[in-house]
This record gives C-alpha cells, sequence and structure tokens, in this order.
C-alpha cells in the first residue's frame, strides 16, 4: 500500500533521507522512531507529495505521487501533531467541510454524526464550536474524516505529543480500529512505549537513514529502548 524505493530527498549538500526502501502493508502500523531531523517527517512529507524526491519514488496504491499526487492523496489521510480546525465552526461543521473537500461521497449529516461517535466525540461535542476543543478532541474529528473518507492509508506525524496518557491511550485505540479495518498507517513518533505497543513493525531512524526494522512484538519496551539508544549511539 505504502511503498518507498530508494527514496531519497537532498537540499544542496545536505541529505535529508537517504535511500530509504520501506512497505507498510494494508492492516499494519508501522512506527518510525528518530530524534529531531532523523527524516521522519520527510518521509511523510513525500508520501503526501508536499515534496519532490531527488531520486527513488514513493507510491501510494501502487501511484507514484510524485506523478499523480491528486490520485495518491485520495487514498489517505494525514493527521498532523495538531489538527487544524475553524474555531469558529463547530465539530460536525468542519467534519463536513473537510469531507466536502476530501470528496467524501457519503456525507449526510447522519453520516457524519456517526464517524464522530465512532471516534470518540462525545456527542454534546457535535454542534459545538471547536475554539473550545482540546487537542484530543481535534484529534477526533481527524479520526472521524479517516472513517467518513473510509481512507486506505493514514500518514502520522506526531499525533499524540501533549496528549495525557488517558488521550494518547485512547488515541491509539482509535488508530488500531483503523488498522483492523484495513488501513496502512505509517506513524512518526518519539513515544517508544506506545510505538511498541501499538505499532506492528518498528523502524529506528537516524540522520536520513533506517537504520533497523523489527516486529514490535519481538521486543520488550526495555529491550526497544536499547536499541534505539544504540543507534542513536552510532555515528553516521
Amino acid at each position: 500500500m505504502l511503498t518507498a524505493t530508494t527514496l531519497t530527498k537532498r537540499y544542496g549538500d545536505h541529505t535529508a533521507l537517504n535511500g530509504l526502501d520501506l512497505r507498510v502493508e494494508p492492516g499494519q502500523i508501522h512506527c518510525l522512531l528518530g530524534a529531531n531531523g532523523a527524516g521522519k517527517s520527510t518521509t511523510i512529507k513525500l508520501f503526501l507529495g508536499l515534496l519532490q524526491p531527488t531520486s527513488g519514488s514513493a507510491t501510494v496504491d501502487g501511484i507514484d505521487v510524485a506523478a499523480d499526487p491528486q490520485s495518491a492523496r485520495r487514498r489517505m489521510l494525514y493527521i498532523p501533531e495538531t489538527v487544524a480546525l475553524y474555531d469558529e465552526l463547530t465539530g460536525l461543521e468542519n467534519l463536513a467541510y473537510l469531507a466536502e473537500l476530501g470528496q467524501v461521497a457519503e456525507r449526510s449529516p447522519s453520516r457524519l454524526k456517526d464517524c464522530l461517535a465512532e471516534a470518540g466525540l462525545q456527542q454534546d461535542a457535535f454542534d459545538r464550536r471547536t475554539a473550545g476543543f482540546s487537542k484530543g478532541m481535534r484529534q477526533k474529528v481527524g479520526i472521524a474524516l479517516a472513517i467518513a473518507k473510509q481512507a486506505k492509508a493514514l500518514l502520522l506525524d506526531e499525533p499524540t505529543s501533549g496528549l495525557d496518557p488517558q488521550a494518547s491511550a485512547e488515541f491509539h485505540d482509535l488508530i488500531s480500529r483503523q488498522r483492523d479495518r484495513g488501513a496502512a498507517i505509517l506513524m512518526a513518533t518519539h513515544d517508544l512505549f506506545r510505538a511498541r505497543e501499538v505499532g506492528d513493525t518498528i523502524g529506528l531512524m537516524r540522520a536520513g537513514q533506517l537504520r533497523r526494522t523489527l516486529a514490535a512484538n519481538s521486543v520488550t519496551a526495555l529491550d526497544l529502548e536499547a536499541l534505539y539508544l544504540e543507534e542513536m549511539g552510532r555515528s553516521a
């Protein structure tokens, strides 16, 4: 579903991503771990078509993103660290607007309310302006859009940064449900514990390179921390 083949991005003499080979299958969550500047966000931006690769390719459902970014985007949904909503609109109105932009076929009020409920947003928030929404509530509107769109792939960039433990656990439960319905999910994160809990596979990135890939259920949390620190301590 999501495939990177020797994907590379350079800015002059700086290599932000160096020859990434990666595949995320339908029904799989792949977590990218690494410090700031490791190449995680660059990877996601290349899949979204926000950056042009220097070489190599990123494909979504067999579509080359650089060649046909619009067709690729129709198959996926991006959830950033903070979901941007129009504060003067209600939760339901924001979802309706985003669903229209995303060319969601079925976007009746009843259908969109069902999506918000499935995403875990409290019913009394549907018709409330989002100016007072917490970050966790905003993320749920993003998940509701993924449900409405039936997105084949989800790209997440530090989606739980700043969330309290309960909200983080709720968000990852929602993501797991999207995985279970067959979505391919690529998530950049700093959270080793949650990556192991929610991920199927984990990639350790440093200095634009994917240093190691492992099955999440093959390591304990302590093992993962040790491997992470080992890789981050290696010379480039």
